[in-house]
């Protein structure tokens, strides 16, 4: 009677292990093919990473059961039990087979979040350039009025070149950009020449400070640098401002913003003579 029992307690064990082993079987195919889905050139769901994780941790569990069983069986039972040199195999290659496609996942997973520290640096990087152009002026409004002009000018190269590559697209950029402007000196010569200045729709001037005056020109159409020189020049001469410093910089709203080269300002403003226009690229 007690020899039935214990028989009937090994089958048990063996059953469990069929059972175990058909669910690995089973469910080996979908845990391999959600761990393709991860791939550094995917947008991969968190669901999905956490439905594999759980996944491989079941696989675990089921793993963990199966040796515990067998070591029992070949063990205290090992008179009574079967053995299945086939399922031994089948177990061992399931598991191998479990471990190797999460290592990918975990790997493919590592690229994925070094990818994603980069890109929120890179997206850190461009906020802070854009915060500091945009501290090109003390005027909350100016500044909203700024942010929207760099984004009205790329959004228009986008519209005009859906389907170009990024070559024509860097053209485009070009022929829509802007230029930041700073008149430095005396403050009766920049009341005059701020109350001469006019101004189209889209450009921008403020008083950064008595001896300071700031603005911003929008380009719809391609202008060389040497044509706004010019420009300024002609200002400075008509207005009789020769006592005057200009500093003019270029911003593409394509291209990524040296902001080391705006850091230059003060420098190169000592360094100019009065009545002198200078281009600064940044």
């Amino acid at each position: 009677m007690e020899e039935n029992r214990t028989i009937s307690y090994v089958r048990s064990l063996e059953r469990t292990i069929e059972i175990d082993h058909h669910y690995l079987e089973e469910a080996i195919e979908d845990f391999q093919e959600m761990c393709r889905i991860v791939s550094p050139d995917r947008i991969v769901p968190s669901g999905v990473i956490v439905d594999i994780r759980e996944l491989y941790k079941n696989f675990q569990s089921r793993l963990t059961e199966i040796k515990a069983i067998q070591q029992l069986l070949k063990g205290k039972y090992r008179r009574l039990a079967r053995r299945d040199p086939l399922q031994d195999k089948g177990i061992l290659e399931l598991g191998f087979i479990a471990k190797t496609t999460f290592s990918k996942f975990e790997n493919n997973l590592k690229v994925i979040v070094e990818k994603q520290k980069v890109k929120e640096k890179e997206q850190a990087l461009r906020a802070s350039q854009r915060e500091k152009i945009l501290h090109w002026f003390h005027s909350r409004e100016n500044q909203v009025m700024l942010l929207r002009n760099m984004r009205i000018l790329k959004e228009l190269i986008y519209q005009a070149l859906p389907g170009k590559v990024v070559d024509e697209r860097r053209s485009l950029a070009g022929a829509r950009s802007l230029t930041l402007f700073l008149f430095r000196g005396d403050v009766p010569s920049l009341d005059s020449l701020q109350s001469q200045i006019r101004l189209r729709e889209h450009d921008i001037i403020e008083r950064h400070d008595e001896k300071e005056l700031r603005g911003v020109l929008t380009h719809l159409r391609e202008i060389l640098p040497s044509e706004i020189e010019k420009l300024f020049h002609r200002l400075l001469e008509r207005g009789g401002f020769s006592n005057l410093k200009c500093l003019l910089m270029p911003v593409q709203p394509e291209e990524e913003l040296n902001t080391e080269r705006m850091d230059l300002i003060e420098r190169t403003l000592e360094e100019m003579k009065e009545g002198e226009v200078r281009t600064l690229s940044i």
